[in-house]
């Protein structure tokens, strides 16, 4: 992160302003919105900047600048064309540690002005870093239409009631949900009417309603990409007070999350802690009991060996409401990012996904039937057991050479594609780490002409082995 953004309060506070010129102005009506004591320098004014030293709105200062003028200064704008005075307004700013912007030259700048959205008191600011002002403009535009002109007048009545609503609902998760009902409820709709009065009345309604029941949410993450999430999936996590999720679910999915909601990791992994999953079921009712919106987090689809049946059953016993939101599948998702069809009508009429992870002691796969040939073979979380499934695929005839894939870290930016023949599927596997996914298939050799996310790995070479 280049810049922290922050939203000042520049009431009252002194600004200086170097330039007398159109961009000058701008940033000038900028610091007045904000109700800032602007000040300007300039030996030469634009028609705004007269008009409003007129109305007593800025003060002109000097016509040439001076380091002395900097004194007591909260912020200050160099907005000049003379590259000399910029630059000394900048050193001269630096020197007596006041933050300071020198238009279109980010190298000399301690803080920089976005783009801004304005419903005020609700205010959006977008920034490139200076790196592309054009697409921030074009962003705050696309915000523009999307955002509701009454935006700013909600909020404004929210705040009136804030204090109010503490004395009925006691509680922190009370509250949050209290507002997330009323700003997706009738009050919203009565302030888009312009019903202000009537949309108060409907918040002291509402306040002295029964506390809701807690609820859970069920959502597939997706195989790690954060674009594949569901819309669904994105909002429940935004509004969740605690999140319940796996190792399988990336870093770049859980930044998504509302930043102050409760984290609780209950992932199963080699070689890590793991939670038993009837701990991890007690936990889900544990919080839903309590009143709270959970999300039960889970990497690709929580329905595909993700034992979330199991666990919904348990919400069903325990009288908690329920709901499930779908993810991509690491079959479907990590598959299409490394240019692997999953059938063709060349070479694979039917796709079949197995997990690996056995109980120990137990193989009751049919591997008559997945060793078939013209079909795709899809096996999650089976690099530990690859020489057995390797074993079980050839002596049940699948071909030595039919062609196969380990998709390490499936759709995300370190992900790694290793290829080579079922016959070699252990020694690959061990060139693997988790998460990671197999396919068999003659499937696989169409990669070399479809893959188009990374970089694609070349197949792997058998050893050579020289005699001597």
């Amino acid at each position: 992160m280049d810049y922290l953004p922050i939203f000042a309060d520049l009431k009252r506070r002194p600004c200086l302003v170097v330039g007398g010129g159109e961009v000058a102005w701008r940033k000038t009506r900028l610091l007045l919105k904000a109700g800032a004591d602007v000040r300007v320098i300039a030996p030469a004014l634009n028609p705004d900047f007269q008009q409003a030293i007129q109305m007593g709105q800025v003060t002109h200062l000097a016509d040439t600048f001076e380091p002395s003028h900097l004194d007591g200064i909260f912020l200050a704008i160099a907005a000049t064309d003379r590259k000399a005075v910029n630059a000394l307004v900048y050193q001269s700013a630096n020197q007596r540690q006041v933050m300071v912007n020198v238009v279109d030259d980010t190298q000399r700048c301690s803080f920089i002005v976005p783009s801004i959205v304005d419903r005020s008191p609700i205010i959006v600011a977008i920034s490139s870093s200076g790196k592309a002002p054009v697409l921030a403009r074009l962003l705050r535009e696309k915000l523009e239409a999307l955002l509701p002109a009454h935006l700013g007048q909600m909020a404004t009545i929210a705040g009136r009631f804030r204090r109010r609503l503490s004395e009925t609902v006691t509680t922190l998760t009370g509250r949050r949900m209290f507002w997330e009902q009323a700003f997706g409820g009738r009050f919203a709709e009565l302030v888009a009417a312009g019903q202000a009065q009537a949309a108060e009345q409907e918040l002291e309604a509402l306040s002295h309603q029964v506390a809701p029941q807690g609820q859970v949410a069920l959502i597939g993450a997706g195989p790690g990409d954060p674009g594949l999430l569901t819309l669904r999936a994105l909002q429940l996590m935004q509004q969740a007070d605690v999140v319940l999720y796996d190792y399988l679910v990336s870093d770049e999915v859980m930044e998504l999350v509302r930043r102050d909601a409760e984290l609780v990791c209950v992932g199963k992994k080699a070689g890590f802690h793991s939670v038993p999953q009837e701990e991890t079921n007690q936990l889900i009712v544990k919080y839903a009991e309590q009143g709270k919106r959970v999300v039960r987090l889970k990497g690709g689809d929580p329905f595909v060996f993700g034992r979330g049946g199991e666990e919904l059953e348990v919400l069903f016993d325990a009288g908690i409401p329920f709901q499930v939101v779908p993810g991509i599948t690491a079959a479907a998702g990590a598959t299409a990012y490394a240019g692997i069809p999953l059938t063709h009508r060349d070479h694979a009429q039917t796709a079949m996904f197995i997990t690996g992870h056995l109980k120990p002691g137990s193989d009751q796969l049919d591997w008559s039937t997945l060793a078939r040939g013209k079909q795709t073979l899809v096996i999650y979380m089976g690099l530990m057991k690859s020489s057995h499934i390797q074993q079980q695929l050839l002596t049940h005839g699948r071909a030595a050479d039919t062609p196969i894939a380990i998709i390490e870290r499936g759709t995300q930016a370190t992900q790694k594609v290793l290829k080579g023949r079922l016959s070699e599927l252990a020694t690959l596997a061990e060139q693997a780490a988790s998460p990671s996914l197999i396919v068999v298939g003659e499937v696989v050799n169409l990669s070399e002409k479809l893959h188009w996310f990374g970089k694609q790995e070349q197949p792997q070479q058998p050893a050579v082995v020289k005699l001597a």
